[in-house]
């Protein structure tokens, strides 16, 4: 499905031009992007294995990679084994005489860099071997080549945004009085996995505004029945073939009054104007700036409390952002969310998060989803 073989090419052209000796990464979203090893699913607590630590792969430029995965990572976590040299280290193994000889293989004297989820265990060890005075962060490079998007990977996304569109077409008719969020996220997250989402490419969330009486799914009020007359945000995303969705709705429960559908027609006109903003060129910035322009001039601006979006693809978050501070020119194939929100303490909230595909012409949502306000009357 995906060419991994051509994506280590790349890496390998970068890790020369940078002139970096060797790349050292532990189960992530680069490892996965660049091999095909899976990740894990999202647990509280941490998975542990004798030699856990030396969990990952080293790339060089030219070579094909060397894997080191423990024995019971190997026999219970490694779906097919990946094109490279193997190693296996056994649990009666002497594991750091294994990961110092692979180390010490490296040679030359440029830089090592090592992956943002590398171990500091492993990152101590690779430091003793080579000279710590050699080490380097590696995530930025591998972010360098998936920040673009190819033709495959667009498709794995739009598999992993008709899972949540599924699920909030079955879920929004559940907005009713008396429902509760806790009820809302357990049937978004029934029904993600019915449509075929690997898991949730994050915590569910469904509230209805941030103030302490707000009903929550994150807090002491997710078992509270709601009344008529509320406003429900989802924020919920899916997982297909390793790629990420992030999608956010507002259903209102009752006759929504008219100052929160004039809000809501703001909030859109923001999201329209994001959108249109994202194009070829554009820093992230102007984009963020141009999200807001519209909801600014109606006088909402202090209520729109975050950035525009943030990059997504194998992971829900994923650099550049479109936000203040980022001055990322942007470029054909970048995926962002885009997801204005206007939370008005008091009185509403509502929110929509689609996402988009910059374009040379300006961004391209990926979702088909209606935009328009659902009325649950």
């Amino acid at each position: 499905m995906f060419d991994y073989a051509a994506r280590q090419r790349r890496l390998s052209g970068l890790l020369e031009q940078e002139g970096i000796d060797a790349l050292f990464l532990a189960p992530s979203a680069d490892l996965e992007y660049l091999t095909g090893v899976e990740r894990q699913l999202p647990i509280f607590g941490e998975v542990s294995y004798a030699h856990g630590w030396v969990t990952g792969a080293l790339f060089r430029p030219g070579r094909e990679p060397v894997f080191l995965f423990p024995r019971m990572f190997a026999a219970f976590d490694l779906r097919d084994e990946p094109r490279g040299e193997v190693v296996v280290v056994h649990e009666t193994d002497d594991g750091g005489a294994l990961f110092e000889r692979i180390a010490r293989g490296i040679g030359g004297r440029g830089a090592i860099a090592v992956g943002d989820r590398v171990w500091a265990d492993t990152t101590l060890r690779l430091g003793r071997a080579v000279g710590f005075d050699r080490l380097r962060t590696g995530t930025d490079l591998v972010n360098t080549l998936r920040r673009t998007k190819d033709a495959d990977e667009l498709a794995a996304m739009g598999r992993a945004i008709g899972t949540v569109e599924r699920a909030m077409a079955a879920v929004a008719p559940l907005v009713q009085p008396g429902v509760t969020m806790l009820e809302l996220a357990g049937a978004v997250e029934h029904e993600l996995l019915a449509a075929g989402s690997r898991t949730p490419s994050f915590p569910t969330h469904i509230f209805t505004g941030l103030d302490a009486d707000s009903y929550d799914s994150h807090t002491s009020t997710a078992r509270d029945p709601i009344p008529s007359g509320t406003a429900v945000m989802f924020d919920f995303g899916g997982v297909v073939d390793g790629y990420c969705s992030d999608f956010g709705r507002t259903v209102y429960c009752g006759d929504p009054p008219e100052d929160f559908l004039a809000g809501y027609e703001v909030m859109l006109a923001g999201y329209e104007a994001g959108k249109a903003a994202a194009r070829a060129g554009a820093r992230a910035s102007e984009v963020n700036a141009a999200c807001r322009e519209p909801i600014e001039d109606a006088g909402l601006g202090e209520h729109f409390r975050h950035r525009m979006g943030h990059g997504i693809g194998m992971n829900v978050h994923e650099r550049p952002f479109l936000s203040a501070e980022d001055e990322t020119p942007l470029e054909p194939g970048m995926t962002f969310t885009d997801e204005p929100s206007l939370i008005v303490p008091g009185r509403w909230s509502l929110r929509i998060e689609n996402i988009i595909v910059v374009e040379e012409g300006g961004g391209r949502s990926l979702n088909s989803y209606p935009a328009a306000l659902t009325i649950n009357r």
